[in-house]
């Protein structure tokens, strides 16, 4: 463990894979409680000679540290006191002046779940948030379950052949295999045949018998209903935001589906369908429109991982897919067996129900052998959005994937790259962009996001800590956003939270008052019955855009006679979001300019400067006639956040002055670009 990992472990606290013990001169009894915990869930580091205290902790050291690890250790391979051997890693460290044992306690494999101390199964225990909790009876049950040699989904089931299955669902399945190039034609076959060669019945005395993973794929209702008394699958979709979705929100639209799963999946597409939003392109042989939604390839695959993963042994709780305006989320009782590393690698995954993995596979809605995460985030990828999230949570024995509908190199994320003036590619942006989300990130989760080998990404890795925008962790596994990066970038999003602040607590009613006056021909009135002071806080209560709004909504008379009330500099001022009595606006009062969002006019200088032009061009195209406020509110703040450049900088009067847009700047007008393709924008 380098020493940057130990800064990293104690900023930690004590959370679901970290735990502190005072540890002094003996092992506090519950040490092995913990034990339990990270073996049964995701593994941990305990840390002797440290204690909590309040948010933070306290440093205190090990002071008999030979007596301390010879005794853990000791009891750690004793039988008697724990169900399985462990695999523990040692490590002795200095801090502060005090010593400090840390050990790293392994996750076991499914088949030894659950590891229980003193002999006793009831003695188990797993990790939830920084908690050690005894399992419940539910909780044992289901590690049995998951222990099994035999996987449940190859269990048999006494269930007569000839009344136990829906042929309809079989008929559909048999096409849909026979279509699939290269796969064997059975079409001779009996339905107890061809299921017999789909590795789907198994040999009993009295003859052959359904295996579950065959009532559960093409089991007629009442057959079906018996194996599995609760829903398949819960779908709920909401019009709004995560966000804005209270607890107990009713959604607006529900699918709830407790049929094979043959059946469930085909209701789940057509349900998919009706809302998803499917933009067309014309084949250029056939001539023919191709509909395919942009997200079909992630949501696909995520609805297949949900069926043939989940334990269907679980009958307390049904998974969920609830889609919001800004995200899908889907959850699934049942955890995987492998960790969210393993599960991007593209290797074989040991998976809980085998026999319904290949069926799916066999007629192409499982793209890989194992979960099909990789194909997820590659769709998620071409899209431009934030990587899935998986939660795979074994010790509530879960699995969530969230899908974000959120632009990874958003405009935010792009002003403050340029901001800091570094040459990046768009691989080098995209793995910043993720760092600034997690401060920390490892060379798999870069993997992921980027979608390069192991090699290239370690390098992409270095080449940031050289530009001094990631700082080395574990050299060629973890990294970390540079520290002096931290604090900017926290102002950074300070700032745009006082400006959003700001902006929601804007007040509108004077703006109605205002509009309600013109209609009713009393403006003049209105107007006369302010003061001064009150006037100019009618100003300050409005942003721009709602101050050009409210012109277009006045005559000309009208709105001569509010300007001339105002005066022409304040009006010129509050324009450019500035007001004389706010010491320079908001963004003055949180210290130097940050630009955070641009204006419209920004964007289309922005725009016109793909190729240089000139200042009176460029006031000329968007409609302005005052050459310094334009220059002063317009040029130099998109000049600091290096998104233009004169083309002369060393003169800046130079007679033939120019203005083009940098390399960040050429990066936003494909952002821009991009989301008009998809409907997101107007450019």
């Amino acid at each position: 463990m380098t020493q940057d990992e130990l800064s990293e472990l104690l900023k930690a606290y004590e959370w679901r894979d970290v735990e502190f013990k005072e540890a002094r001169r003996d092992v506090p009894r519950n040490a092995y409680e913990t034990v339990s915990a990270f073996v049964n869930t995701e593994g941990g580091h305990i840390v002797f000679g440290a204690r909590k205290a309040g948010e933070g902790f306290d440093i205190l050291g090990v002071m008999e540290v030979d007596k301390v690890q010879s005794d853990f250790l000791t009891t750690l391979n004793q039988r008697d006191k724990i169900s399985v051997f462990l695999d523990v890693r040692e490590e002795l460290k200095e801090q502060d002046g005090a010593t400090l044992l840390i050990f790293y306690i392994p996750e076991a494999h499914r088949s030894e779940k659950p590891v229980y101390l003193n002999g006793d199964i009831r003695r188990s225990f797993v990790r939830k948030g920084g908690c050690d909790v005894r399992c419940s009876d539910n909780e044992r049950n289901r590690f049995l379950i998951d222990a099994a040699t035999e996987r449940p989904d190859g269990q048999p089931v006494d269930f007569d052949l000839n009344a136990a299955f829906d042929p309809e669902s079989i008929k559909w399945y048999r096409a849909t295999y026979e279509n699939k190039p290269g796969n064997r034609s059975y079409a001779a076959l009996s339905d107890p045949e061809f299921l017999d060669q789909m590795g789907l019945l198994v040999n009993r005395s009295g003859g052959k018998v359904p295996a579950r993973a065959a009532i559960l794929l093409f089991g007629a209702n009442t057959s079906f209903r018996q194996l599995l008394p609760r829903p398949v699958v819960d779908c709920q979709r909401f019009f709004s935001s995560r966000a804005d979705t209270g607890v107990g929100d009713r959604w607006n639209d529900r699918l709830v589906l407790d049929e094979n799963l043959v059946l469930t999946w085909q209701s789940l597409m057509d349900w998919y369908r009706k809302f998803s939003d499917i933009p067309f392109r014309i084949d250029p042989v056939s001539l023919q429109r191709e509909d395919t939604p942009t997200d079909y390839r992630a949501v696909r695959e995520a609805m297949a991982n949900l069926l043939i993963h989940q334990d269907y042994s679980d009958h307390a709780r049904k998974p969920e897919i609830r889609f919001y305006s800004d995200q899908s989320i889907f959850w699934n009782p049942g955890d995987a067996f492998d960790t969210n590393t393993e599960l991007l690698e593209p290797n074989q995954k040991e998976v809980r129900n085998p026999r319904i993995v290949t069926a799916f596979r066999r007629i192409g809605l499982s793209e890989n052998a194992g979960w099909g995460l990789q194909d997820i985030f590659r769709n998620w990828r071409e899209l431009g959005y934030v990587p899935p999230r998986i939660t795979n949570n074994k010790g509530r024995k879960s699995f969530e994937l969230t899908l974000a509908k959120e632009e990874l190199l958003s405009e935010q994320q792009r002003l403050f790259q340029s901001k800091l003036g570094a040459q990046l590619t768009e691989e080098q942006s995209r793995a910043f962009a993720f760092a600034c989300r997690e401060s920390t990130v490892t060379i798999p989760e870069l993997k992921a996001v980027i979608g390069l080998d192991q090699p290239e990404i370690v390098a992409l890795a270095d080449s940031l800590v050289i530009k001094s925008l990631f700082r080395v962790v574990n050299p060629g596994q973890r990294y970390a956003l540079a520290e002096h990066l931290d604090d900017l970038l926290h102002q950074d999003n300070l700032v745009t939270d006082q400006l959003d602040k700001l902006k929601a607590s804007l007040v509108t009613d004077q703006l109605d008052r205002i509009k309600d006056a013109s209609v009713s021909g009393q403006l003049d009135t209105l107007i006369k019955s302010l003061s001064t002071t009150q006037v100019e806080e009618l100003v300050k209560s409005l942003i721009p855009e709602e101050f050009e709004k409210l012109k277009s909504s006045l005559g000309i008379d009208q709105v001569e006679k509010l300007e001339a009330r105002l005066g022409i500099d304040q009006i010129e001022k509050f324009k450019a979001g500035l007001v004389t009595d706010q010491a320079g606006g908001p963004e003055a009062s949180l210290g130097t300019p940050v630009l955070t969002k641009l204006t419209e006019e920004q964007r289309k200088v922005v725009q016109l400067c793909e190729i240089p032009r000139r200042q009176a061009d460029l006031m000329k195209e968007i409609g302005f006639a005052h050459r310094t406020f334009f220059k002063k509110k317009h040029l130099e703040p998109l000049v600091r956040a290096k998104l233009i450049r004169m083309m002369h900088p060393d003169k800046p009067t130079h007679p033939n002055q120019t203005y083009a847009a940098t390399e960040a700047g050429l990066r936003l007008l494909a952002l821009w670009r991009n989301e008009a393709e998809n409907g997101k924008s107007d450019l």
